[in-house]
């Protein structure tokens, strides 16, 4: 039986070309996802463990009111110093300060990041410091800075230079120092701009009595855990010693648990969906292959062969075809996780990824992921042929089923109306959970339903064919029709892959709308001042109270974000005067008012969930440890531009010595001319680094910039998707061609010309494609709709890209027919009509 597998599989090695780039590519895919995980893992623990130089204890505020990994803590007091330098087994202990410090570039503004954007001191001791100079000399004076590369080859400067930093009031410097992180120009993205200690007290920490922490270094033979409990004896209540092991597997586990866990996920996801659409082609070809030597397995039959031992015959040959397949892809893998680095790294994630690590859990899941789905796609064909009778090797046997099943029907009927259902009610409750079970329920029954439509939708989408083209048109039509499995077979991968890549056009069109909708529906003036995003970055509060000022200027508010715990829970804020917000922003208070600057305001979904309601005492703590209760003010429903929570600044500036806000909603006076009032603010606003002074569709524009990069990989990787489901129609093509050898020959002795049989091979081809990526396009925008419903977001499907995904497809059956539709017309007529 191992000798006649070996001959069978070269006997039609052509054959299974198909199948081997299939699961090639589908391996390739997902080994590169499960790598990109692993080197952007081993690149993060590699951060973590060199971001504290070798200090081998960290005091720091015990306060924890962020879940990020590189979330900031409060400050402690200064006299914490003193004590933790008289604990016997400290070699040396240095303060540390950090706050927010936006470095502006040689032109005045603020050199953006996607890290946080930090100054604080530089350490003296560099074994405390985890960056190094490069080029220049180490802060002296309280208006000299060190500057890491990266962002002094952002802004233009060098060592000489005199610029500024935003803390957030304006601070020139001088630049007298470049520095690296180990071997990088930054840590990630993240901007640190070192002052002198005395520097960085006065104005980062804004005095001499408090600091973010304190650095330490054990002496000769004491042990980082011993020293942290020896050091946090001396502590006061709210003051915490941690050692710098422990410190990285904290950072490491927040980072594992939350946007790494969301990145493997995602990549993962993506992998699977190749994997999918290579499945349903190795399926399609061994279906094809299988029915093709339907004699032969009768053959087999009919001189003992038992149902066993023809299942195991093509279980081997799927093995043998995986098997070689998955080592490949390995090694495609490794190349395919190089190129996602390079286009990561060129859309600046914010974390440099340098070389490939592969981890051995990433090979144990790609073997048997690719031996098994091979296996499984060719289980259903190898079944098939093992029940076919001995006495079909004596006669003419039909290769498949002209027409479905009636179980085929009713069952994907139930599928159908059950997915149909599940969908609508997730959207329609919004219930995430619904939504997504009944998308995948959806998938299914298209794939049960899929023979059942291909003959009536195959016969409808050729009919233009064949009033086209004639006789071509209307024998591919007849061709497309004459088997519906094989139709379905190949255009259900394409349908997959189509759908996937509309289903996410679909879903970012409904985002962006939901955001339009937000900012239109709560923002009614004409101009924003934007700084972006980050919790670090921003401008200072004076340049609201400054706008205010202009002739131009009705009203403006301020908003800002932070991190506190909330019912002691970490959460993120938003932080404004809400008697000036309330003015700009309508935020539909459903309870109470925003009429007073000290109102604590959340959202009604924060109310609904906890039980809250106005009048509701809620326990809060601030970075610094400080905690306190607050009374819900007002319950609002509008969150697009505040979330679940809104600090009165007045309550949060008592916390915080750094007041930064990130946008400011400004209107005007009536009459008063929009040109003006942003070369009015565009001039304000310099000082304050240039935040962007932006219409309210430029506004909306800018937030989901940032999606552009992240998005542009994610379509590349759906790309991949669909080029397999175009093998996978190119090799059902070239096997239907074998399979009419003698149909094509005779076709050719009554007269049909090369270019005939060639443009109905292509026409054939396109009805299968079209048919794939229609299906593929109404699954996509179905679920689209029905999974952003379920978040509460408008249907808004981008009519421009879904009329290119339509074209593309159609094109691409085109493309795929090019060599199956040659072989067809250079086929002998003689041999042609000879052939078995």
């Amino acid at each position: 039986m191992t000798g006649l597998v070996f001959k069978e599989l070269w006997g039609r090695k052509r054959r299974l070309v198909g199948s081997l780039v299939a699961v090639f590519l589908g391996v390739t895919f997902l080994m590169g996802t499960l790598v990109l995980g692993d080197t952007l893992a081993a690149s993060i623990d590699g951060y973590f463990s060199t971001a504290y130089g070798r200090t081998d204890v960290t005091v720091r505020n015990a306060t924890k009111v962020s879940d990020a990994p590189w979330g900031g803590r409060g400050q402690i007091d200064a006299s914490v110093l003193d004590r933790v330098r008289r604990v016997n087994g400290v070699a040396n202990a240095e303060p540390t300060i950090e706050g927010s410090g936006q470095l502006l570039a040689k032109d005045g503004t603020t050199i953006a990041s996607r890290g946080p954007r930090t100054a604080g001191n530089w350490m003296t001791d560099p074994e405390l410091n985890p960056y190094h100079l490069v080029s220049g000399r180490g802060p002296r004076a309280p208006d000299e800075v060190v500057i890491n590369k990266m962002f002094a080859d952002e802004g233009h400067l060098k060592v000489g230079d005199r610029t500024a930093v935003l803390t957030p009031e304006k601070v020139p410097v001088t630049v007298v120092g470049i520095s690296k992180f180990g071997d990088e120009d930054a840590f990630g993205e993240t901007s640190f701009t070192a002052f002198s200690l005395e520097g960085a007290r006065q104005y980062v920490a804004k005095g001499t009595d408090r600091i973010s922490g304190v650095a330490i270094r054990a002496a000769d033979g004491v042990g980082q855990g011993e020293l942290a409990s020896r050091v946090q004896d001396v502590l006061p209540s709210g003051v915490q010693a941690i050692s710098t092991k422990a410190q990285v597997e904290e950072g490491m586990s927040l980072v594992e648990s939350g946007f790494l866990r969301i990145f493997r996920i995602v990549l993962a996801a993506f992998g699977g969906v190749a994997l999918l659409v290579a499945a349903f082609s190795i399926h399609n070809t061994f279906a094809i292959t299988m029915a093709q030597r339907t004699r032969e397995s009768a053959l087999l039959r009919a001189l003992g062969a038992g149902r066993r031992q023809v299942v195991t015959i093509v279980g081997f040959e799927a093995l043998m075809v995986g098997g070689a397949a998955t080592l490949a892809g390995l090694a495609g893998g490794l190349g395919f996780a190089a190129l996602l680095r390079q286009l990561f790294t060129q859309f600046r994630i914010g974390i440099a990824m340098e070389g490939v690590t592969v981890a051995a859990s990433s090979v144990l899941i790609a073997v048997p992921v690719g031996l098994l789905v091979t296996l499984v796609a060719a289980l259903g064909p190898a079944l098939k042929a093992s029940r076919v009778p001995p006495l079909a090797a004596l006669r003419e046997v039909a290769a498949e089923a002209s027409r479905p099943s009636e179980s085929r029907v009713i069952v994907g009927a139930v599928f159908a109306a059950v997915a149909i259902g599940t969908v609508v009610f997730g959207a329609v409750k919004e219930q995430m959970a619904m939504a997504t079970a009944g998308a995948v329920v959806t998938v299914v029954s298209m794939v049960v339903l899929g023979p059942v439509a291909a003959r009536p939708v195959a016969a409808l989408l050729g009919g233009p064919a064949a009033r086209l083209r004639g006789v071509p048109g209307a024998l591919a039509r007849d061709n497309a029709t004459r088997s519906p499995a094989r139709t379905a077979g190949a255009a259900t991968a394409l349908m997959i892959g189509v759908g996937v890549v509309t289903l996410m056009t679909v879903f970012i069109g409904s985002l962006r709308a939901s955001l339009e909708d937000g900012v239109a529906g709560s923002f009614k003036g004409p101009i924003v001042v934007d700084a972006g995003g980050n919790e670090t970055g921003g401008f200072s509060t004076s340049l609201v109270q400054d706008a205010a000022k202009l002739p131009q200027v009705s009203d403006v508010a301020g908003l800002g974000t932070g991190s506190m715990r909330v019912a002691d829970k970490p959460s993120t804020v938003s932080v404004a005067d809400p008697s000036s917000l309330r003015r700009v922003l309508d935020l539909d208070v459903t309870q109470g008012s925003l009429n007073d600057a000290g109102t604590f305001a959340v959202s009604k979904k924060a109310a609904d969930d906890k039980g809250w309601r106005a009048g509701t005492t809620v326990g809060v703590t601030f970075a610094d440890g400080t905690s306190q209760k607050l009374t819900v003010g007002a319950v609002y429903k509008n969150t697009d531009m505040t979330g679940d929570y809104l600090v009165p600044r007045t309550v949060w500036n008592a916390h915080t010595r750094q007041p930064l806000d990130t946008k400011a909603f400004v209107d005007l006076k009536p009459g008063a001319s929009v040109a003006s009032a942003r070369q009015a603010l565009t001039t304000l606003a310099k000082p304050y680094g240039a935040p962007d002074i932006e219409s309210r569709d430029e506004f909306v524009a800018a937030q989901t910039e940032d999606m552009a990069g992240f998005i542009t990989v994610v379509y590349g990787m759906l790309i991949l998707a669909i080029v397999i489901a175009l093998l996978g129609i190119a090799n059902t093509l070239s096997l239907a061609v074998h399979e009419r050898t003698r149909e094509l020959g005779l076709l050719r002795a009554v007269g049909a010309t090369r270019p005939q049989v060639r443009s109905m091979v292509r026409w054939e081809s396109v009805i299968v494609a079209v048919f794939g990526t229609g299906g593929g396009l109404g699954l996509g925008a179905f679920l689209g709709w029905g999974l952003g419903a379920a978040l509460g977001n408008p249907f808004a499907p981008p009519a421009v890209q879904l009329a290119v995904i339509a074209v593309v497809g159609a094109v691409a059956g085109a493309l795929a027919a090019i060599r199956p539709a040659r072989r067809a017309a250079r086929l002998a007529i003689l041999s042609a009509i000879s052939a078995p």
